[in-house]
């Protein structure tokens, strides 16, 4: 189904609002996106990140009323709460859990869904577009996001199910699976920099908004081009989806030389993103969960990774 219409509710995520005067000013020295660029019409992939680089979260971020929203992985919204909130202590800014608040749905191929609740959003990802208090968000070719209000949200699927069937959690995942839009998960927290995720190369971090927490870390490992370890789409003849944080081995290495990211159920098999040592991926002989486990096959992502390009953000 991931190749084909429908919509479905992104159950799997939550919600962390920011709301103040000082909202802006405070993120910008906390995330890797630059918030300057949030417009009512753009929104920006992003991390929160450790001083040693290794992210927190990874989220969509978006402006709405007098702050800004990021979705994640909803295990995780109330640590990054937490840990936010120490250093919101001096700002003007109030930091809440809204997960209750917002019920996102993710539709593919739904134009003629959006448009009949009066969102006409155009193909570059990214994008948002806004009707009263609905709000949409081009995540990538074919693949859109809608944020609507919880007391709002029935009659919403109503209307979208009059257009698109109504499908699983797990097609839509593929479909982020084949966009290369990886993520943190419960099990990857702090296990990752952005660039091992290829966040860099999908708008998610900004190498000229100044300071942040792991800035330093970061700006290194782009500057210096001394990544060792960076984000791969693969694939599994058969078998269920490897958990996050799942193993990944080569014969020719003595131990892990990599882990799982994200997964999903294709068609046929199984196909994930997973972050590999680069030496690893020239072997070509990788295999899940130990040396002799199931053998992945390498996929092409849909993006090329260009520091030269990605430095200009």
């Amino acid at each position: 189904m991931a190749n084909s219409a429908f919509f479905c509710a992104l159950s799997h995520e939550g919600v962390l609002a920011v709301r103040g005067s000082d909202a802006g000013k405070f993120l910008q020295g906390q995330l890797t996106c630059n918030i300057n660029y949030l417009t009512e019409q753009y929104a920006s992939l992003g991390a929160r990140c450790t001083q040693k680089g290794r992210m927190q979260s990874s989220f969509r971020i978006l402006l709405q009323g007098d702050g800004v929203l990021l979705a994640m992985a909803r295990e995780l919204v109330e640590p990054q709460l937490a840990d936010l909130k120490k250093y919101a202590v001096f700002s003007k800014s109030k930091l809440t859990d809204e997960s209750d608040a917002w019920v996102r749905f993710g539709l593919v191929d739904g134009q003629p869904a959006l448009a009949a609740l009066g969102l006409e959003l155009g193909e570059e990802s990214n994008v948002a577009t806004r009707n009263e208090a609905l709000i949409a968000v081009r995540v990538s070719p074919q693949r859109a996001e809608l944020w609507v209000p919880a007391e709002q949200a029935e009659a919403v699927r109503q209307q979208l199910a009059q257009h698109l069937p109504q499908g699983e959690l797990d097609a839509w995942l593929l479909g982020q699976v084949r966009a290369g839009i990886a993520q943190v998960m419960p099990e990857t927290r702090e296990t990752f920099i952005p660039q091992m995720l290829n966040l860099q190369a999908v708008g998610g971090v900004s190498f000229k908004k100044g300071c942040y927490t792991g800035q330093e870390i970061v700006a290194r490992m782009q500057y210096l081009g001394k990544l060792k370890r960076r984000l791969y789409r693969l694939s599994l003849a058969d078998g269920q989806p490897p958990a996050p944080g799942t193993a990944l081995f080569s014969p020719n290495h003595a131990s892990a030389v990599g882990e799982v990211a994200l997964a999903a159920a294709a068609e046929q098999g199984v196909e994930l993103l997973a972050v590999l040592q680069a030496d690893a991926v020239e072997d070509g002989n990788l295999h899940l969960g130990s040396p002799e486990g199931p053998r992945l096959s390498l996929l092409d992502l849909p993006y090329e990774l260009d520091r030269d390009r990605e430095i200009q953000r």
